[in-house]
């Protein structure tokens, strides 16, 4: 349930997929892909409450600056993606690219920009355009897809896409795990560096123990889907490969949600009640269901909160 606080909205029963050439535009070493049905988003209070609570300020700046540039979001886009990436191999940094696809009517975008005098820079044959005053950059990929992000971050990405670095596409890891997820509304992939880093968090003080040192190598990558056709369904995956890590994680998870059931509200607590963790083949799963009332009456709930940060 925790880790869905990544998304930045929701949908309904309808698949959020990129297209290929959205794909190709991501760079090979992507920690996590965040993808989401936004043209449905409107149909659910529960969701457009996620979005408001634990949309991150950085995503909340290309939100912006998507409708300042001229677009409209509720009308003009169909999916939007955001891709936190290493921008070379064995980094610690993260970069963030955004993704749009859509309907666009580029010759009405483009006469805002030249109303605005916003001049393009060119990426070899690549018109990049400032995204008005924010610092931020936009360009076309193809008439239905668009890059948008800080400049270094969208050149990265025009990069790859021209094939003159590494895309996601030759990520095997990535793309099988995209291949399990992304009929859901709204879903995320992660590697194994993010699927670590997630695992920490959802712990707590439980990820301090040497179980979780021993299999943290064997967090292998996860992917997890949300839903909001009836009511709130959430499910996370964690590949591991091995069986015994497996259920060693699904059993730090277990312990730590009871430590947390002690100083929950009722709210918190009928949450966690409805947590399931489980592990099977090497894989570990968490399930989560509410009623959209629920859902809203947790998402201003301290346990909430803690698992945000």
């Amino acid at each position: 349930m925790a880790i869905a606080v990544a998304a930045l909205a929701a949908g309904t029963a309808q698949a959020a997929q990129l297209s290929t050439d959205a794909r190709g535009a991501i760079p090979h070493d992507v920690q996590q892909l965040v993808v989401i049905d936004y043209r449905a988003m409107q149909n659910s209070s529960a969701a457009m409450d996620l979005r408001a609570r634990v949309m991150p300020p950085e995503l909340k700046q290309f939100d912006e600056a998507l409708s300042k540039s001229g677009l409209n979001e509720n009308h003009d886009v169909d999916e939007l993606a955001f891709a936190l990436y290493r921008p070379s191999p064995g980094s610690d940094a993260l970069q963030t690219v955004g993704i749009a696809q859509g309907q666009f009517d580029t010759q009405d975008i483009l006469a805002n920009f030249r109303k605005q005098k916003l001049k393009a820079t060119m990426v070899r044959t690549n018109a990049m355009y400032p995204m008005t005053r924010t610092g931020m950059m936009l360009c076309f990929v193809d008439p239905s897809t668009l890059v948008f992000g800080a400049k270094d971050a969208v050149t990265r990405a025009l990069d790859v896409r021209d094939g003159m670095a590494a895309s996601m596409l030759t990520n095997g890891a990535m793309m099988n795990a995209m291949q399990t997820i992304d009929s859901q509304p709204l879903w995320s992939i992660l590697d194994d560096k993010g699927t670590q880093t997630m695992m920490k968090q959802l712990l707590g003080e439980a990820g301090s123990v040497t179980d979780f040192d021993s299999v943290r190598k064997h967090l292998e990558g996860s992917w997890y889907g949300m839903d909001f056709q009836h009511g709130v369904s959430f499910n996370l995956t964690i590949q591991t490969g091995d069986s015994f890590a497996a259920a060693t994680v699904s059993s730090l998870l277990t312990a730590a949600v009871m430590v947390r059931k002690l100083s929950a509200s009722d709210t918190e607590k009928q949450a966690l009640s409805a947590t399931d963790i489980g592990s099977d083949s090497g894989k570990m799963t968490i399930h989560f269901a509410s009623s959209d009332t629920e859902f809203s009456a947790l998402l201003q709930s301290p346990l909430f909160q803690s698992m945000v940060k």
